[in-house]
């Protein structure tokens, strides 16, 4: 018959066990429990399932054994009467001792006799004797973090207790954070801290526990070295820690492309504010060009979202939310419909400058949502960004951004919505006309669109916006009777698209179809809108 015996972990011997004398803190003296799970109560667990494991752990675990037996470490600094071997340590006993470890440090428990360590006429209060040895057990190394939060908090008068936030990895609901609310819960009354956040642990892709002797670690500094320290950031941001956290050069790839897509998006901005001066050409809300109004309106929500993201500690929501807003809404919408605005009216136009406006608080506001997880880049956009009264020397020394009632408009944003939605589903009708062969590119297409009385009433109210929008030459709203060959969206119940080839010629200055070309001498090739903006 054959069962399994423990073994000491370091020279794989068999272990004897031995029943001796041991410290322990007790759970129910002083209703120390029932205050411990009290205090858990009070606490902010992030995320919230660590209330619930180590309430779990408090309410049912035994009296904590303190003592240790090994040759150094934190002395218990209890005495013993040579004579009759009772417990002593008294107030002066203690202060005396305090006051010599303060000058030659805890090692001075091991280096001397008792009597050296006691003040001079020190007896027994049982038998009055002078003879006295010393504790020879120490702390439970738990006990010594435990005690961290007065040791570092309570010593230094630019900090304060109770912490605001302990954080470590799961494991610690058993350990620091453990030890550290049973010491205060005992000698403060309450939690060392006002929250606590757990995190998993660092695994490889196929996530498995990393290991030297399998061979797939990856250290911190060859990360920074081969993709920079803001790549390594944005994997600890990117990821939800609440789990385990995989790493790998293929999710260090993946990041590394998201984070150029955010950069060129900074970078587009930038480039298109070249010749904007914030404190002379923004334009007022209420003279703005409506899709910019959409924008700053955009902005809001996103704004919103990354900030309750930050104040939640969900580093990855503010990743993905800005990522997919620099990709989406952003370079593949807003700017990419943008740039014939930009491109094609005059420079000091109001068209022109409402674009930069809104591009330009955008950016504004962006950078600083970005800074605390885009470190260096964020100052990089910062410092790049055309100057403006106030603006602060570092991007972190602004404040996050706040959201701005004046901007935040939900009709117009649900209008907007509504048409971008449309947008997807007229793209199709487009993809299918460039396969077959109808049209080359979005500009070469005349668009008809039929669409139920309140979509319809919307897209004619807004006919040279969702044209734009469209990146079409020519839009018409008409019943669905009068489209060839038409598209029926299954996603939009009544939407109709039909795609012909524009009429007209393409203007050579914006690629726009038109059927004015020609009647400029000097231009010929140049279509009335762009006339007026040479």
């Amino acid at each position: 018959m054959q069962h399994s015996y423990p073994h000491c972990w370091r020279c794989k011997k068999p272990i004897i066990f031995r029943s001796t004398e041991q410290w322990f803190i007790s759970m129910e003296k002083n209703d120390l429990r029932k205050k411990a799970l009290a205090a858990i109560n009070e606490v902010q667990w992030i995320p919230s399932w660590g209330s619930d494991r180590i309430y779990g752990m408090v309410e049912n675990r035994p009296d904590w054994c303190i003592s240790r037996q090994r040759l150094w470490g934190v002395p218990i600094t209890v005495y013993y009467c040579a004579k009759c071997k009772a417990e002593v340590l008294t107030k002066e006993m203690l202060d005396y001792l305090v006051a010599l470890v303060e000058k030659g440090g805890a090692d001075i428990w091991f280096e001397k006799d008792a009597k050296d360590l006691m003040p001079k006429g020190s007896v027994c209060p049982h038998c009055k004797s002078t003879e006295f040895i010393k504790e020879t057990n120490i702390l439970d190394v738990w006990f010594d973090s435990g005690v961290t939060h007065a040791a570092v908090l309570e010593k230094r008068p630019d900090l304060r207790s109770p912490a605001d936030m302990y954080l470590e990895g799961s494991d610690q609901h058993r350990g620091w954070f453990h030890s550290s609310l049973l010491e205060s819960v005992g000698t403060r009354g309450r939690a060392p801290y006002l929250s606590v956040l757990t995190h998993g642990f660092v695994v490889d892709g196929e996530g498995k526990k990393m290991s030297k002797s399998i061979g797939n670690t990856i250290e911190p500094q060859e990360v920074i070295e081969k993709y920079g320290a803001e790549i390594l950031r944005l994997w600890v941001a990117a990821e939800d820690y609440t789990d385990d956290i995989r790493i790998s050069e293929e999710i260090l790839k993946r990041l590394v492309e998201a984070y150029r897509r955010i950069r060129n998006t900074g970078r587009f901005i930038l480039g298109n504010l070249y010749d904007f001066n914030p404190d002379k050409d923004l334009i007022a809300y209420e003279k703005m060009e409506e899709m910019d109004k959409w924008a700053l309106h955009r902005l809001q929500e996103i704004i919103k979202r990354v900030g309750d993201a930050y104040d939640r500690y969900q580093f990855h929501v503010v990743f993905y939310t800005l990522y997919n807003y620099c990709t989406v809404d952003l370079s593949a919408l807003y700017l990419d419909v943008l740039k014939d605005r930009l491109y094609t009216t005059k420079s000091g136009s109001t068209a022109r400058r409402s674009g930069q406006s809104a591009m330009f608080i955008i950016l504004k506001a962006m950078t600083r949502l970005l800074a605390p997880v885009f470190t260096f880049t964020a100052e990089e956009i910062w410092n790049t960004m055309p100057a403006w009264k106030d603006k602060e020397a570092s991007v972190h020394l602004a404040r996050l951004p706040q959201t701005d009632e004046l901007y935040s408009n939900s009709s117009l944003g649900d209008a907007w919505k509504t048409m971008i939605d449309a947008r997807a589903e007229i793209a199709k009708a487009l993809e299918q006309a460039r396969k077959d062969k109808v049209i080359g590119h979005s500009l070469d297409a005349r668009v008809s669109i039929g669409a139920p009385e309140k979509m319809k009433n919307l897209f004619e109210s807004h006919l040279e916006d969702l044209r734009a929008l469209l990146i079409v030459s020519q839009l018409q709203i008409v019943p669905e009777n009068q489209i060839t060959n038409p598209y029926k969206s299954e996603e939009i119940k009544g939407l109709v698209v039909g795609v012909e080839k524009a009429r007209g010629e393409k203007c050579e200055r914006c690629w726009v179809y038109s059927e004015s070309l020609g009647k400029d001498k000097d231009h010929p090739k140049v279509c009335d809108r762009c006339l007026a903006n040479l």
